[in-house]
């Protein structure tokens, strides 16, 4: 290391503290000058440390401008204890320094285990049992006089070998490096010798932690550069290796750091970058050439020294923020923050914040203000306005260094600031007066529309428009409703307006915002006017007052009579207008309608019990209309309750009933009913005629109750048949009606349980013996009309099954196939009539077949000579003879086809007694010239020189 880094590191320890400060260097020592540098040893475990140490002896060194700061000599504590400790066992001792000296120095801990001493000894709290190899916590220290605080970390690791307890002595000649937490062990080895401290201090035991070894970041080298040299004692004995692991030795990044394994000097192979990482903790292993262990492994701590290589550099490159119009100096407005990649802790990271232009500069040029050291911008000046001025842009500035210009790092961001509306602006009616006019009795009409002018922000609660009626509408005629694009006030009718009573409304008006005003604003003398609304007369239709109107009477009452005056009245109080009235609605067309009063009288008798009435009420509907331009009309409904009178006769159910002919097994129950209501209908009074004489004397007649009565027979035994039995009914009407209904009654003979028989439900109804006689002969002659019909249609069907065989009499019969109507057995088993295969009589069907029609084994329609046709043979007896015969008449005809074909036939199975009907064995049939095949054609060359050449053979 040269000089001037020498320097750069004793500027640096000296403004940190004037206590003592130890930094390992180089192995020479007498590369250290100046700054109040002296070399120095310092004793850790059996490892041996060239360094420098900073003393105060050169206090003159010091000027009074350096201040002192306080703080723990170490950031980091390290101690080696046994797995197991006691209650109140010393573990290690930190050192606290104070500007002021020890006093007002409390300790805490954040391990509710552990517990610091007055003097910083650090002990345990409760008897432990260390869980794992290593347990750290915090120590913190506080100042009550300056309330700060300082905090270290206490890291303890468990020991390889157990410490020596109590009467324990270490073996002869060997060094122990476990070191018990009460008492030094007797054989324990420093590696270097104990120099006097100048300040008259003296370590003790496991006050010793390796100090840490700052690399500053960025150097140039040359590379690779030594960072210390460790050593064993040992190495006087015999040979040491030594090796470092840890991240950046062995484990990534790989190779930041080497060590030479005969020397034990540790170098650094490249620039560090503090901001890629900032420490390393490494672990440095002392072995003999066999590998075995000659020390424990002791811990390196390598901090990677700060320098300014990163500018500030902000979050966002533009800022949005807001403050309202008129705001006080001091409003705090929006934050910029600006990070620096640097140690924050020193001034290389250290940012600080400054407005460079604000534009507009309007009203003034400085209206903003920023924290140097939040970040935090605020109004500094009054006369924001947003009439004005909408929005202003700020440039801010972030520079390190603590903002030193000449030697910090700058970068720079926009703050836009938007200045919010708020309601300082009262809105403002453009005019005083506004008219308008509306027709009576409409509703939702616009009358007139009211404008307003405001200065604030459109479409916001300060700028949108709220109406209010003040005066001139007591009973709430009209409302105002802002328009929300135009912000204009509608003027709207909500309820209708009658020219009869108003002809014309005076209103005062109010306008306001949604949002109150701003404090200190007022309402301006503006913000009221006046509407006038004129009223416009139209024709409205004329009314009935009383709708629906209801009068009541008796039924019945005679064609003419007057029943009431149903007239409607017209509002139109200044027009003279006429009226007429005439009939919607009339049902039964009961009513009739004076056209000019309105006077209504009865066209026809009303009757209460007609369809017509629904719950005793006749309903119809009258029209009134005047004769304005244009006519208007209206309706009225009139209702008639109609009271009953007894004007109907009661009637009995049923009209039909049956009973037993001899008395006491049961009797007719029968009920009386009325058109009329209450008190025109029962009780009723039942009784039989006195005519004829043979009603009492066979029934009588019983009442069970008011409306129901039973009849049954008087006399022991009554002939079974039809009777009508007449029935006096009689109501309790005033005067009372009476009715006689007869009732058929069926009287047969009954079973055990009252029910007719089927023959005493026959002679009931009258019917002789020569009757019944009738009736069997008819069903008999029936039934043997229908035995005959199956009989016919069984042989029928029995024909069906036998009949002929099917064909088309334009076709030869010898190649046509039977079509059978059902499925069954073989042709052995069912009966043909095989005269269907007789020779048909002429072949003229042949001739007179359609064009392209033609059997397989048919000639080719054509022009061809004429021949004689074939004999009609015979009926055939056998079907042998038929087939012969059949073949003897091709054998001679000379249309057969000039090949040989079998001719299919229907018959079909095995066993056929038929022969072959081959026109190949029909040579044997006979000699027969061939000569005329020679006149057929070319066709038949072939033909004919076979059959017909046979004296050239």
């Amino acid at each position: 290391m040269g000089a001037q880094g020498v320097n750069w590191l004793c500027q640096q320890s000296r403004l940190q503290s004037a206590l003592p400060q130890l930094w390992i260097g180089p192995e020479s020592p007498e590369s250290f000058s100046g700054c109040g540098w002296i070399p120095c040893r310092l004793p850790f475990g059996h490892f041996s440390v060239l360094a420098c140490c900073l003393v105060p002896a050169h206090s003159g060194d010091l000027t009074a401008r350096e201040t002192c700061k306080a703080g723990f000599s170490e950031e980091d504590y390290t101690a080696l204890i046994s797995q197991n400790i006691l209650e109140g066992e010393k573990l290690l001792k930190v050192k606290f320094s104070s500007c002021l000296g020890t006093q007002g120095t409390q300790y805490e801990t954040s391990s509710l285990d552990f517990r610091v001493g007055a003097d910083g000894t650090v002990f345990a709290a409760r008897e432990l049992r260390i869980p794992s190899k290593q347990v750290a916590f915090t120590v913190t220290a506080r100042d009550h006089q300056t309330a700060e605080r300082w905090d270290a970390v206490v890291r303890l690791r468990v020991a390889q070998a157990a410490a020596p307890h109590a009467g324990h002595k270490p073996q002869k000649g060997r060094k122990n490096m476990i070191l018990d937490p009460s008492q030094p062990p007797n054989d324990m080895l420093l590696p270097w010798p104990q120099h006097p401290n100048p300040s008259g201090l003296r370590r003790q035991k496991r006050d010793w932690v390796i100090p840490p070894i700052n690399v500053p970041e960025n150097s140039r080298g040359p590379f690779p550069q030594q960072l210390v040299r460790i050593r064993s004692d040992k190495d006087n004995d015999i040979p040491i290796r030594y090796s470092i692991t840890g991240v950046g030795a062995d484990q990534p990044p790989m190779e930041v750091f080497s060590i030479d394994s005969m020397s034990g000097r540790m170098y650094v192979t490249r620039p560090m970058d503090r901001e890629e990482r900032a420490s390393y903790h490494l672990r440095a292993h002392a072995v003999d050439m066999n590998g075995n262990k000659v020390e424990n492994p002791i811990d390196l701590y390598i901090y990677v020294i700060d320098m300014n290589d990163n500018r500030p550099e902000f979050l966002n490159q533009v800022y949005n923020g807001s403050v309202d119009e008129g705001s006080k100096p001091g409003t705090y407005v929006m934050t910029v923050t600006a990070n620096d990649a640097d140690d924050s802790t020193t001034a290389n990271g250290m940012v600080r914040y400054r407005i460079v232009t604000q534009t507009p500069q309007s009203p003034s040029q400085n209206m903003f203000t920023i924290n140097s050291e939040t970040g935090d911008i605020v109004t500094v000046a009054a006369g924001l306005d947003r009439e004005k001025v909408q929005q202003y842009m700020v440039i801010v500035q972030a520079t390190d260094m603590e903002g030193n210009l000449n030697y910090g790092l700058s970068n720079t961001a926009t703050a836009i600031i938007t200045v919010t509306d708020v309601n300082d602006n009262p809105p403002e009616f453009t005019t005083s007066t506004y008219a308008g006019e509306v027709p009576e009795n409409r509703v939702e009409t616009v009358v007139a529309n009211l404008t307003v002018m405001d200065r604030d922000q459109p479409h916001s609660p300060n700028w949108n428009a709220v109406y209010r009626i003040i005066s001139g509408d007591p009973s709430g005629h009209f409302s105002i409703r802002t328009d929300p694009i135009t912000n204009e006030g509608m003027v709207t009718v909500v309820k209708a307006v009658d020219y009869e009573l108003n002809r014309a409304f005076m209103l005062t008006v109010m306008v306001s915002n949604q949002a109150p005003l701003a404090g200190g604003i007022q309402m301006s003398f503006q913000s009221t006017a006046g509407v006038t609304i004129s009223i416009v007369d139209i024709n409205e239709a004329p009314y009935f007052p009383s709708n629906h109107k209801l009068i009541r009477l008796e039924e019945g009452m005679p064609t003419g009579t007057v029943l009431t005056t149903f007239s409607a009245v017209d509002p139109d109080r200044f027009m003279q207008q006429a009226m007429r009235y005439s009939k919607l609605s009339d049902p039964a067309n009961w009513l009739h309608i004076n056209t000019t009063n309105g006077q209504i009288t009865t066209a026809a008798v009303l009757d209460r019990e007609s369809v017509y009435i629904k719950n005793n009420v006749y309903e119809a509907t009258f029209l009134a209309a005047d004769n304005g331009i244009p006519p208007a009309s209206g309706t009225g409904t009139l209702q008639i309750y109609l009271i009953d009178i007894n004007d109907n006769a009661p009637e009995l159910l049923p009209k039909e009933a049956q009973i037993c002919e001899r008395p006491g097994l049961n009797a007719i129950n029968i009920t009386a009913s009325d058109a009329d209501v209450d008190p025109n209908v029962g009780p009723y009074v039942f009784e039989l005629p006195f005519m004829p004489a043979a009603v009492r004397k066979n029934w009588t007649i019983t009442r069970l109750n008011g409306d129901y009565a039973q009849l049954s027979l008087r006399i022991l035994y009554l002939e079974a048949g039809m009777y009508d039995v007449p029935v006096v009914v009689t109501d309790s009407g005033n005067p009372p009606l009476s009715n006689t209904s007869v009732i058929k009654v069926k009287v047969c003979s009954c079973d055990e349980n009252g029910d007719c028989t089927t023959v005493g439900a026959v002679a009931a109804a009258g019917l002789g013996t020569g009757a019944l006689t009738a009736i069997l002969v008819c069903i008999i002659i029936l039934l043997t009309m229908v035995l005959l019909f199956v009989v016919w249609m069984k042989r029928r069907e029995k024909e069906r099954h036998t009949k002929q065989l099917l064909i088309d009499p334009e076709d030869d019969v010898r190649d046509n196939i039977l079509k059978y109507d059902e499925e069954g057995g073989g042709e052995e088993d069912q009966d043909y009539d095989l005269s269907q295969l007789q020779q048909p009589e002429t072949m003229e069907h042949m001739l007179s077949k359609a064009p392209g029609v033609r059997r397989v084994d048919e000639r080719p329609v054509g022009a061809e000579p004429q021949y004689p046709a074939r004999p009609v043979v015979p009926h055939p007896g056998d079907i042998g003879d038929f087939i012969s015969e059949g073949l003897r008449a091709a054998d001679n005809d000379p249309t057969a086809p000039p090949y040989d074909s079998l001719l299919v036939f229907d018959y079909e199975g095995s066993g056929s007694t038929a022969g072959s009907v081959s026109s190949l064995n029909s040579s044997s049939s006979g000699d027969q010239g061939y000569e005329y095949l020679n006149d057929w054609g070319p066709r038949f060359k072939k033909l004919a020189d076979m059959y017909g050449g046979g004296d050239d053979d």
